[in-house]
């Protein structure tokens, strides 16, 4: 049976029916990597993976990023390294304790961002899957920052052109007081380049490209920079832009780095367990380099 592609929006997140991601033919990559492009976020309900089923479905969309918690000594992986572990739980399946490190810095999943723009080489797609879900709370929302950017007037789009800001997870973290990290961390996560505004390669959209990994503008005051990411992030966020998914347990929902930010929403979680786990494939090149910038070489 061919697989069926039912669109939320015209051109903005689809549910994707009748396929089995764990024996996928090469006939349904194509069409899903078709989709993929036009809708930049995809939805695939009852989809049956262990850990390794995942990883090798990522891997048809490119090289897999290491998790972030590797840069830590000493920290102690709940899951394979190539898996970015969401959820609440720890090495020992229990519930993460308010206290906990890890806890704390997943907390920034809740501030809007788009995965590993704090990397030189960025994330080009994200694969999370639902193997337990809350009964209440915990829903993901998704923002097309393609339909932010071409909603933008003609002079936010002059002054943005060729702008690169500079990202780092701690900036982030920063936000919500959290500041512990470690020198070997400090050293992994130093600011990296990534431009405001982008053209993605395969559909020839522009796309903003901003987070609340973003912190400084080369070449601007700081609080001019804080004042432009702050404006981006609200024009971008509004509803009209964005898209809530409410998890049923076996999702698979798959989304475009590059022309999406998206965050986790708040639950109970002293009280309900949420395992989610991560696969995250690399972007082809700095987003510097793909836009023509030498700067990214700096």
């Amino acid at each position: 049976m061919t697989l069926s592609i039912h669109a939320v929006t015209p051109d903005f997140v689809a549910e994707v029916g009748d396929v089995a991601l764990n024996k996928v033919s090469r006939e349904d990559l194509a069409a899903i990597r078709e989709a993929f492009t036009k809708y930049a976020v995809l939805v695939f309900p009852d989809q049956e993976f262990d850990d390794d089923g995942q990883l090798a479905f990522a891997r048809h969309f490119g090289p897999l990023e290491t998790t972030v918690f590797m840069a830590r000594k000493g920290h102690n992986l709940r899951l394979h390294q190539n898996m970015a572990d969401v959820g609440n739980l720890d090495a020992e399946n229990r519930i993460l304790e308010a206290n906990n490190r890890q806890r704390l810095y997943n907390l920034g999943n809740r501030l809007w961002h788009t995965d590993s723009s704090f990397k030189r080489l960025p994330a080009y797609c994200s694969m999370l899957h639902a193997r337990s879900i809350p009964p209440i709370g915990g829903h993901t929302e998704f923002a097309d920052m393609r339909a932010a950017y071409d909603a933008l007037p003609d002079s936010t789009k002059e002054r943005i052109a060729g702008l690169v800001a500079e990202h780092s997870i701690m900036t982030s973290r920063a936000k919500l007081g959290f500041k512990d990290f470690d020198e070997s961390e400090r050293a992994a996560f130093a600011p990296v380049p990534q431009v405001l505004a982008r053209r993605l390669p395969d559909s020839g959209r522009m796309s903003l490209y901003i987070a609340s990994h973003a912190g400084a503008i080369r070449g601007m005051a700081d609080d001019e920079a804080r004042q432009l990411i702050d404006e981006l992030t609200a024009h971008a966020t509004q509803r009209q832009f964005v898209h809530a998914h409410r998890w049923r347990e076996k999702d698979l929902v798959i989304w475009d780095n590059r022309c999406t930010m998206h965050r986790g929403m708040e639950f109970d979680d002293q009280r309900y367990k949420r395992d989610m786990r991560r696969a995250t494939v690399s972007d082809v090149a700095p987003t510097c380099e793909q836009m023509g910038l030498s700067v990214a070489a700096e």
